[in-house]
């Protein structure tokens, strides 16, 4: 029997959301169909993707049983809670002028960590500094889903408007408390760096951050002789790299593209949605006041019901632009949030992948050696040595260790996710339910209140 997307959506809500608020809320603003058909467009699509969800391997599902036995983790900003690490992105502020323009945020930090400089930190970051510490954890911490940093806007006009700022702050501090929760990055020296040093320290960290146009000349050139060969292979038709072929991992792959089409899918309508309510409150704000100027015209009795019903109008238009701006915030910006971190997760596997590939090239850089070694013992050459050396130094286990090390931490990492994506979704339709259906009992109040003027209208 085909479930419904209530019941495939059931299982990640949190306890305090039934589907009874999920029912109410529906019929709460079923008369609106537009809005009635973008929740569910939004519902299914999420439903899909959880109904795709990823079967986790024995091992992975082995440390998830640990992690319930042994206890929730407290919330970083828990000040309680022992060893702590807590940090708030607050304060945004635009500095400069044209196109030298930016914002600074205020970074506080409070930690009971000895490897800080004290208990509470005060310092001044801005957006670049959040995308130096992504890339430096990035390229250190290989195996392990980066949080992901809100992208610049893509349009000028919106830079500096203070719903865009806000969003942009709300993001970064997301990011680095999802940092310094994990059990890994919180010990991480870029990141004490980031939460201590002066302006000027990180300033001069971003210089010398190594980008691609900022590598030595010969590591240019290196890069450019590995495009070289991979088009050569394309060219001359050679075999392609080899692959894993893990079936748990398939699964894996399959499982995150399948997500980020469907979270991509969820957010754009989510979009809609907050669209769909400032348009009405907008509508609703601009027949307020035709209505006001229609009973300026009118009698007494009349021109009052118009009066009070435009009024009502511009009231319920104040409340519809709020609740729209709640829906951008705690809807629509958290589904962004994690197509965002499923593209960070698709970096990792991009890393696994690449890390996979140097271990075969390695197997088979010794395997060729093995044989030139061999031939020189049966000719006695005087290249033995030489060749013996070689060998030894191709037989180091460094790449296959790094490849065990990453799918060890990607194991680890999944299960992470999963229970934070779990929480954060359950969250936000929480919300969203709860705001949906305070704004259709606050319109149907509106339009409630007014039915005895205007009956007495119609009958008189």
């Amino acid at each position: 029997m085909m479930r419904s997307n209530v019941d495939l959506i059931a299982p990640w809500c949190p306890p305090e959301f039934s589907l009874v608020d999920f029912s109410t809320v529906v019929g709460a603003i079923a008369p609106e169909p537009f809005v009635l058909v973008v929740v569910i467009a939004v519902m299914s699509a999420l439903a899909l993707s959880f109904a795709n969800f990823w079967p986790v391997s024995l091992e992975c599902e082995k440390m998830e049983q640990q992690r319930s036995l042994s206890g929730s983790s407290q919330s970083p900003r828990s000040p309680s809670s022992q060893p702590y690490l807590s940090v708030s992105v607050t304060d945004p502020v635009k500095l400069g002028n044209g196109v030298q323009a930016y914002i600074s945020y205020r970074v506080i930090t409070k930690t009971n960590f000895p490897e800080y400089q004290g208990p509470e930190k005060i310092v001044i970051r801005r957006y670049s500094d959040f995308i130096w510490l992504r890339d430096r954890l990035f390229e250190k911490y290989k195996g392990i889903f980066i949080p992901p940093v809100p992208e610049k806007s893509a349009v000028e006009k919106f830079r500096f408007s203070a719903e865009f700022i806000e969003m942009r702050r709300q993001a970064l501090d997301i990011f680095v408390n999802r940092i310094a929760s994990h059990n890994l990055l919180q010990q991480s020296e870029d990141l004490r760096t980031f939460l201590q040093a002066d302006e000027e320290t990180m300033e001069r960290l971003r210089s010398h951050e190594t980008g691609i146009f900022k590598k030595k000349p010969a590591d240019l050139m290196q890069i450019f002789k590995d495009v070289q060969s991979k088009v050569s292979d394309v060219v001359l038709g050679k075999e392609k790299p080899v692959e894993e072929s893990n079936p748990e991992y398939e699964k894996l792959k399959h499982y995150v593209f399948e997500l980020e089409n469907h979270l991509a899918e969820a957010q754009k309508h989510a979009y809609r949605l907050v669209k769909r309510h400032r348009e009405l409150g907008q509508s609703l704000s601009d027949f307020g006041k035709a209505a006001k100027l229609l009973g300026a015209c009118e009698g007494q009795v009349l021109g009052k019901a118009f009066s009070d019903l435009g009024a009502k109008s511009e009231v319920l238009s104040a409340k519809l632009q709020k609740e729209a701006h709640q829906l951008l915030m705690s809807f629509e910006e958290p589904l962004k949030d994690y197509v965002r971190a499923v593209q960070s997760i698709k970096a990792t596997i991009g890393e696994r992948a690449n890390a996979f590939r140097q271990q075969c090239e390695l197997a088979e850089t010794m395997k060729l050696k093995e044989i030139n070694l061999d031939k020189l013992m049966l000719t006695r050459s005087d290249r033995v040595g030489e060749a013996e050396h070689e060998y030894k130094e191709a037989t180091s286990e460094e790449a296959t260790r790094r490849f065990e090390t990453i799918v060890r931490l990607m194991n680890e990492e999944i299960v992470r996710f999963q229970e934070q994506k779990t929480q954060d979704m359950g969250i936000a339709f929480h919300e969203f339910a709860k705001g949906q259906a305070r704004l259709a009992n606050s319109i149907a109040d509106a339009w409630r209140s007014l039915l005895p003027k205007l009956e007495a209208c119609s009958s008189a």
